[in-house]
């Protein structure tokens, strides 16, 4: 039988006997399953980065003055040097053939949002019958891929298949490994012939360069030089759900969707609070540890693992980096979760919601800026009050979301992070900032034009002898927030699992330069002529600030009713749902925003959001077509059985003059009428000539938000009630009960 047509009986059968021949799931990790995740009689020290083309490899592999310039391009952002990189190909190409690399490969980031590669080998004929290995500096920095058929917008023809990676220098390159042996990984940018970026990852590098212009005008105005850019940094907090592949053989929306498409809740879910940091299952210990193992030789610094608050949804988080490479890592830490998983006999679940009625996953954002000169420039150190350059960076940070929310919720959109967002287990669509009490109270004394100061440092009594009185952080974290400031950094946790940090980072890089421009521009305007002091302009600019865009802060619970209103008498914008928060990239405000700081043009802009309102309208298309054939041939006659076992009950019972619940007939008839009727709802306003007098993806994506989905939702309430009552054995699908609680 193959995996794919797996019933859900056996399914069940062999997890259970796996479970038998495993034994109970206490006790340490047996010896031979901790050898095979790296742990047992390994320093992970000795193989840290062992697999990247890093520093280390650099100063050992190329000459003195080859390893300066190619620092200097990557700290400093000068021009690459072409001399520089043909040295710089034939050691690569070196360290990687000793290793065993016989191919290399561009890796870069299209618009899909997943990792693209096209692998070219090392060798060529020598004419003599044998090869040469050949990598030369222009095939390191220039690649040509056939991207005809990756989402471009409109930025090209169909017909026009050319498309271009280039070398990002400041992301190392890298060996991953497979069943198959080495390849050599170079990250790059994508872009079209004519130069219009066709990635994630060109947006984000012009972000960042933009930010960091801006920041240093304003560092300038304190005497703070830096010989370094200022960089923005991430750190993401990857959520994830991992189940028994064969499960996943056996249901074809985990298959095809990612999600579960019915599925009537269990009796117990996540209510206990049991699952949330509790005692990693030994399986999961053992699939994490041969992550972590891969991660660490890819020089990913993996430092948390724990289990997360809805059954079998786990966490992994690295420490941070700069964002570029926080963004690479992540899409390396989701493909090896992704591979590893196969190789345990487990699935590894990105999508944001593959279970309703549970918490989804997101992947929390970490944010900060700075560099090794300045530190970090979000660490308001211990008095805020009188750290006037801090205060100048927290209050662009509050311009710039109050200014441009719409274009921080357009950049997390999609059709599985709709599922999640304002969810009870990930912020409102509502975009608000979170600042705590201390700060806020400091800002408004500034408002006032009456500083006091910040309040003393609490002390938390434990009520334990041995334990000594613990220092209170300035306030507590906000859960319901989609932007809370925590301690030195803004937590966004709006991103969703599934998706590139990239979009986040730009829209933050790109909201805060403008802020930061404006700071930069109304302090010299004040201090113009030497009227005015620099902290008499910086109270003023704080008054400015929050006389305009104070509305953005709010630190209470975002999941209240109370807030909604309260955020509608602000003037926030909502965008409760994808198809709306995409137009926002083509509103006047972002093109001028991503016009002014040189990271979209307005074609770019477009583009994008036509591929992702396309995306959307594919992926509830997908998932309609699935439900509706799930429905019809495994939902649909199940029942029938069922009921036509329960008749020939009935019968049976009324023939031996016995009770016969004709209650549950009637009830199990009347709800599989209902379900008919749903499914057929279901294919009408699947039409393809409802379809085809849709002009545009705006329109079909708003036909599926509301004609499609209410139809699927209607259809899944009525299959779910009906899980509650046909006979376990009959029902064709894993249950609930049986993905989340069977490890």
């Amino acid at each position: 039988m193959s995996a794919r047509n797996v019933s859900r009986s056996n399914a069940v059968l062999e997890i259970s006997r796996r479970r038998r021949e495993e034994g109970p799931d206490t006790g340490p990790l047996p010896a031979a399953d901790a050898l095979h995740a790296g742990t047992a009689g390994e320093d992970p020290t000795t193989f840290y980065g062992c697999n990247v083309f890093d520093d280390k490899a650099m100063r050992r592999h190329l000459p003195r003055s080859v390893y300066r310039s190619l620092r200097k391009t990557m700290d400093q952002g000068e021009r690459l040097d072409p001399a520089v990189a043909d040295v710089v190909a034939s050691a690569m190409k070196d360290w990687a053939m000793e290793r065993g690399a016989t191919h290399y490969t561009h890796v870069f980031y299209p618009l899909t949002g997943l990792t693209a590669e096209k692998h070219d080998g090392f060798l060529v004929p020598d004419g003599m019958g044998g090869a040469l290995a050949e990598f030369s500096g222009t095939m390191l920095v220039k690649g040509e891929a056939d991207g005809s058929s990756l989402p471009s917008g409109g930025l090209r023809s169909t017909f026009e298949a050319r498309g271009y990676t280039a070398w990002d220098v400041t992301s190392p390159a890298y060996l991953m490994e497979s069943a198959g042996g080495l390849v050599l990984c170079v990250p790059t940018v994508f872009l079209s012939w004519t130069g219009l970026a066709l990635d994630k990852k060109t947006p984000l590098l012009r972000s960042g360069q933009a930010l960091s212009r801006q920041a240093l005008r304003v560092l300038r105005l304190f005497g703070v030089e830096s010989s370094l850019p200022v960089l923005s940094n991430g750190g993401l907090e990857q959520e994830y759900f991992l189940i028994d592949d064969q499960f996943v053989s056996a249901r074809p929306d985990l298959l095809v969707a990612g999600r579960t498409l019915f599925g009537a809740r269990p009796a117990k879910g996540q209510e206990f609070e049991d699952q949330y940091y509790g005692v990693i299952p030994n399986r999961v210990l053992a699939f994490m540890m041969d992550v972590e193992k891969k991660l660490f030789r890819l020089g990913v610094p993996v430092r948390t693992r724990h289990n997360e608050a809805a059954p079998s949804q786990y966490e992994i988080a690295p420490m941070f980096e700069t964002a570029n490479l926080a963004t690479d890592h992540n899409q390396l830490i989701m493909t090896v979760l992704r591979k590893t998983a196969r190789r345990h006999g487990l699935a590894c679940l990105l999508h944001e919601k593959p279970f309703a009625g549970i918490n989804g996953s997101g992947k929390h954002l970490n944010y900060s800026i700075g560099n090794a000169e300045l530190g970090n420039l979000f660490d308001p150190g211990e008095t805020p009050h009188e750290n006037a350059q801090f205060l100048v960076f927290l209050c662009a940070v509050i311009r710039a979301v109050h200014r441009h929310a719409g274009f921080l919720r357009a950049v997390v959109a999609t059709a599985s992070n709709d599922l999640r967002l304002g969810a009870h287990e990930a912020p409102p669509a509502i975009m608000s900032l979170f600042l705590g009490d201390e700060l806020t109270d400091v800002l408004e004394q500034f408002r006032a034009g009456r500083v006091k100061g910040a309040g003393e440092r609490r002390m938390m009594n434990v009520g334990v002898d041995t334990l000594p009185p613990l220092p209170a952080d300035s306030g507590d974290r906000n859960r319901t927030s989609p932007f809370a400031f925590v301690g030195n950094r803004f937590e966004f946790r709006a991103v969703g699992s599934a998706m590139s940090a990239a979009g986040a980072l730009v829209a933050l890089n790109t909201m805060l330069a403008e802020s930061l421009d404006f700071a930069a521009t109304f302090l010299e305007e004040q201090m113009a002529g030497g009227a005015v002091s620099l902290g008499q302009a910086v109270q003023r600019l704080i008054e400015d600030v929050m006389e305009e865009h104070s509305a953005v802060i709010f630190n209470g619970d975002g999941y209240s009713d109370i807030w909604h209103r309260e955020a509608q008498r602000r003037g926030l914008p909502d965008y409760p749902a994808t198809p709306d928060a995409l137009t926002v990239f083509s509103s006047p405000e972002v093109i001028d925003l991503c016009e002014g700081y040189g990271v979209f043009t307005r074609a770019e802009l477009k583009a994008r959001q036509d591929i992702y309102l396309e995306q959307y309208v594919k992926s509830v298309r997908t998932e309609a077509s699935l439900a509706a054939r799930m429905a019809r041939t495994m939902i649909y006659p199940a029942v029938c059985r069922y009921r036509k076992e329960l008749a020939d009950s009935v019968a049976a019972a009324r023939a031996l003059d016995l009770p016969a619940d004709d209650a549950a007939l009637r009830e199990v008839a009347e709800r599989t009428a209902r379900l008919e009727e749903a499914m057929n709802a279901l294919r009408d306003v699947m039409e393809e000539t409802r379809w085809a007098g849709l002009s545009g993806p705006l329109k079909k994506a708003h036909y599926c938000l509301h004609a499609v989905l209410p139809s699927m939702s209607a259809l899944r309430a009525l299959a779910d009630a009906l899980e509650e009552l046909v006979a376990d054995d009959l029902w064709p699908l894993p249950s609930y009960q049986e993905m989340l609680f069977m490890k």
